[in-house]
């Protein structure tokens, strides 16, 4: 049986655990988190290398392989209805995660999905509720490397259920925004901004410009609810 490849916590379980949602338009729902490994893109401000980064982590300690069904015995463990399943880049196992994904809606859960927008939906997109889609901009530094693809972008606005985020450090990102939504064929007001940080005062040096642009300009302000909290801390 194919098995899905998960970020492992500190003490070797997997991490699955219940927190609210921190970003985005669901953001403060109480939600089960599945985080999966591996990724196609290196983004400088990760804040999740762990998943990816083999340079300077331990695959086999940072890692494990489960089946659906054990994911999905693990989640219903914990109390939320709403799972949100990121990573790493979910979409590079999403036929594994199709059978996942299954489970849980046939069980009534509500699902949204995190992706960087490199990989089109293919057999997860009907058991999916909403796509949190965040294509990475040039400040992210993926040179080299295909951190934009349309046509995944476009499959992913056509499923109806898409919201665009960006992650902004400045105004020129705004510009690189407002071109890749217009090409991706997603409305201003289902696109999000949101300022780059990783500590409570990054994002509050970033948020004051960010949310008067957005208000001004029609897209949808978001922050990092999970920062202000617990800080940068793994597992909430």
């Amino acid at each position: 049986m194919d098995a899905l490849i998960l970020s492992r916590m500190a003490d070797g379980s997997p991490e699955i655990f219940a927190s609210v949602q921190g970003e985005g338009v669901s953001a403060g729902v109480p939600s089960t988190f599945v985080r999966l490994a591996v990724c196609n893109l290196r983004c400088s401000w990760c804040d999740t290398a762990y998943t990816w980064d083999w340079s300077r982590f331990d695959r086999a300690s940072q890692t494990m392989t489960m089946t659906a069904g054990e994911v999905a015995a693990q989640v219903a463990m914990r109390e939320p209805a709403s799972v949100v399943i990121t990573g790493g880049e979910p979409l590079l196992q999403r036929r594994q995660l199709a059978s996942l994904a299954r489970m849980l809606k046939q069980a009534g859960y509500r699902i949204e999905v995190e992706t960087n927008g490199t990989v089109a939906p293919g057999p997860l997109e009907p058991f999916v509720d909403q796509w949190n889609v965040s294509p990475k901009l040039a400040h992210s530094g993926n040179e080299g490397l295909a951190r934009l693809r349309p046509d995944a972008l476009r499959a992913l606005a056509a499923t109806g259920n898409a919201w665009l985020k960006f992650v902004v450090a400045d105004a020129k990102d705004v510009d690189e925004a407002q071109a890749i939504r217009e090409a991706a064929g997603i409305p201003r007001e289902r696109t999000q901004l949101m300022p780059e940080g990783r500590t409570a005062s990054e994002l509050s040096a970033r948020s004051p410009w960010l949310a008067e642009l957005c208000a001004r300009e029609g897209y949808r302000f978001t922050t990092r609810l999970h920062i202000y909290i617990w800080g940068d801390k793994r597992g909430v």
